[in-house]
């Protein structure tokens, strides 16, 4: 058994794991490739994001799902580079937005250099992604707009926030299926498309994608509040100091807006005062650890990853089918 990608999976098939530690050692040089430019400046600051590393969750899921149908099939490695591209895209563009100091343990792009440098590495990067993508023929173009318009969407909709009255839960689940779920989607669904797996087979990936990527990111929001260590990749309570709503805020929201406890109110009012005095935002942060809106949120991410699993249910059994359930009670196990 060998530990693999992120989470720590378990690959128990040598050819799994030969075919997955190939794909992705080839993504690696792909990515390299594909931001490299005559302008050594340009090369640096597209490199910056891709030498820190990251769990490369996106191809490992490419990897996974072409193994039903041919890994080795051309279009594979290509799909792969084309979503982690588009994924580090939007990770230059979401610093500038949050104004954040540090991505993946390194001074983020906007830190180092300034904000426009951030924002016209991330286009330089959807750029080189879409040139990648042309030669994958016209169906992988529609399929990525398509996704590319689902996550643009989903990031307008969290900055609008709910409109006319609706539940900011809801919504929120719906900005998340366009941020992240779509993107997540599009690797299981090119995964097994490029590597000619049957149609029903890429519309189960596809659907397993959506629902593993929303419950990956609500994982996310549950480690903000109740990680002690640096599990989700950021100083715990991040989101929360940040006044970002995730989903055990949101929750905690709903309960004080419905019942009126007062130390739901408390607390809301608390976070609403604004984080940055440490004491405070360790008051917030131990608040929420036992409030009963953390374990909602943990119940919604479990309802999300257990969907995942579901969606698996008519794949023929065997080891790639066994990882990719593994990856939901990894998800499961990071919100526990």
């Amino acid at each position: 058994m060998t530990v693999v990608g992120p989470f720590g999976l378990s690959v128990r098939d040598q050819a799994l794991e030969a075919d997955v530690q190939t794909g992705l050692a080839a993504v690696e040089a792909g990515l390299l490739d594909a931001t490299k430019s005559e302008i050594p400046f340009i090369t640096e600051a597209a490199q910056h994001l891709v030498l820190a590393g990251g769990k490369r969750f996106r191809p490992l899921l490419v990897m996974l799902a072409a193994q039903f149908g041919d890994p080795y099939a051309p279009g594979v490695v290509p799909s792969a580079v084309v979503v982690e591209l588009t994924h580090l895209a939007t990770l230059y563009h979401d610093d500038v937005m949050d104004e954040a100091d540090v991505r993946r343990g390194v001074p983020s792009a906007n830190a180092r250099w300034d904000n426009s440098i951030a924002v016209l590495t991330g286009d330089f990067l959807f750029a080189r992604a879409s040139h990648t993508l042309a030669d994958l023929g016209p169906e992988a173009v529609r399929i990525q707009s398509e996704a590319f318009e689902r996550l643009v969407t989903g990031q307008i909709l969290e900055t609008a926030g709910p409109q006319g009255g609706r539940d900011p839960v809801d919504h929120y689940l719906d900005v998340l299926g366009g941020k992240t779920g779509s993107l997540v989607a599009v690797s299981c669904r090119f995964g097994a498309m490029m590597s000619g797996a049957d149609e029903s087979v890429v519309d189960i990936l596809t659907q397993y994608g959506e629902r593993l990527g929303v419950a990956f990111q609500l994982a996310d929001d549950v480690l903000d509040i109740a990680s002690d260590s640096h599990e989700s990749g950021k100083t715990p309570g991040t989101d929360l100091r940040e006044g970002i709503p995730t989903l055990p805020v949101l929750h905690l929201r709903a309960a004080a807006a419905a019942h009126g406890r007062p130390e739901d109110v408390e607390l809301v009012e608390l976070i609403d005062g604004g984080l940055g005095d440490d004491a405070r935002h360790a008051e917030a942060l131990r608040r929420l650890r036992v409030h009963p809106a953390l374990e909602q949120a943990r119940r919604d991410t479990v309802r999300y990853a257990e969907e995942a699993r579901a969606m698996l249910a008519p794949l023929p059994e065997g080891y790639a089918k066994s990882a990719l359930e593994e990856l939901c009670d990894a998800v499961v196990h990071r919100a526990g």
